[in-house]
């Protein structure tokens, strides 16, 4: 049986501007909290963003910083101008932005570093399905991930913080596309 709720989340891009109440938004961090996570240790940290300077300072930043790794990729200069305006147009549109952070504290060794990355991973699903169920939309973007020296600086971020995600947030300007998917029988095994 098919459950709509999860069929029907979408990645939204487009967002109204209605505000978002941060009574709303501390509702969606808790939700983000009762995710499972390895150990129990509970590794996630979020940064809230609604304050237009502040989004407008990360955007610029992050676009700095894409703009010059395409470059040196040796990608098409018009083609990157396009993604870099895109991309600071997406946060700045956005009433809120959380950065989802993962603390690396006490992560001595690898696997616990893996272990950390998926409780976090399951707490920005819990928000996103909690956004959903809110009448949000959300955008999970892994642009942090490419320059998170760049997230902390601007954001200071404490040292153990390690930028993992961004999710834009608000109300929806529209429906969002609905994307294929592949189907669960061509990728499981069951033994």
């Amino acid at each position: 049986m098919a459950d709509p709720f999860t069929h029907t989340r979408r990645s939204i891009r487009r967002y109204t501007d209605r505000s978002v109440s941060l009574e709303l938004i501390d509702q969606l961090l808790e939700a983000a909290t009762r995710a499972p996570s390895s150990h129990h240790r509970q590794p996630w940290r979020f940064a809230v963003i609604s304050s237009p300077i502040v989004k407008t300072q990360l955007a610029d930043r992050m676009a700095e910083r894409l703009k010059a790794d395409r470059l040196g990729e040796a990608d098409r200069v018009a083609e990157i101008d396009r993604d870099v305006q895109r991309s600071r147009e997406r946060l700045n549109a956005a009433p809120v932005v959380i950065v989802v952070c993962m603390s690396s504290l006490d992560l001595d060794e690898a696997r616990e570093r893996v272990m950390a990355t998926q409780s976090v991973a399951a707490s920005i699903e819990n928000l996103l399905l909690a956004a959903h169920e809110a009448g949000l939309g959300t955008c999970w973007m892994a642009a942090p991930l490419y320059c998170p020296d760049v997230v902390r600086e601007v954001l200071q971020l404490p040292d153990d913080w390690e930028a993992q995600a961004l999710i834009t947030i608000g109300y929806p300007a529209d429906e969002g596309k609905p994307k294929a998917r592949v189907d669960f029988r061509e990728i499981t095994i069951y033994r």
